[in-house]
């Protein structure tokens, strides 16, 4: 297994400009390091733009994930964290105003995506490759979102 190159442009995205080096629960610290990039790019941008870059990101996410693991040598290395980066957008998408909440998105976000609950299990153990490193964490992402707006609606 080889070291990943952060001056490598694909090596650097896929490991959430470098936060997925943290020694220690790189997922949740690539996580943590995906919300100001939100925060800066993402907070309040109009849906179908929003949708939009979650497509482009899963799509590009696809790509680099593959190549980088290839390069690695090995799946889904732990410090891959760009599918957490697109998760947890994903979790964030139309999420209510307040600190609160986004707060409440990074747990939701991060106890599917720990937990894998069916079919999120089961697509992480049989699907590969780059489309397998992200499909997880999308998939946690959308669980994710679904009970954030279900609170956000008996809330309200």
């Amino acid at each position: 297994m080889s070291s990943p190159k952060l001056t490598h442009p694909f090596h650097w995205l896929a490991f959430g400009l470098g936060s997925g080096l943290a020694p220690k629960a790189p997922g949740t610290f690539g996580t943590l390091a995906a919300l100001p990039v939100w925060w800066l790019l993402l907070d309040g941008m109009p849906l179908l733009p929003y949708l939009g870059v979650l497509i482009a990101g899963l799509a590009f996410g696809v790509v680099i994930c593959d190549r980088t693991s290839e390069h690695l040598g090995v799946h889904d290395h732990g410090g891959i964290v760009w599918d957490e980066w697109i998760g947890m957008w994903i979790t964030l998408l139309l999420v209510p105003e307040g600190w609160l909440w986004v707060l409440y998105a990074f747990a939701l976000f991060r106890l599917f995506d720990i937990l894998k609950p069916w079919p999120i299990s089961w697509l992480d153990k049989r699907v590969k490759g780059g489309f397998g490193i992200m499909i997880d964490d999308v998939l946690a992402g959308v669980m994710a979102l679904l009970v954030l707006q279900g609170t956000a609606v008996l809330m309200a």
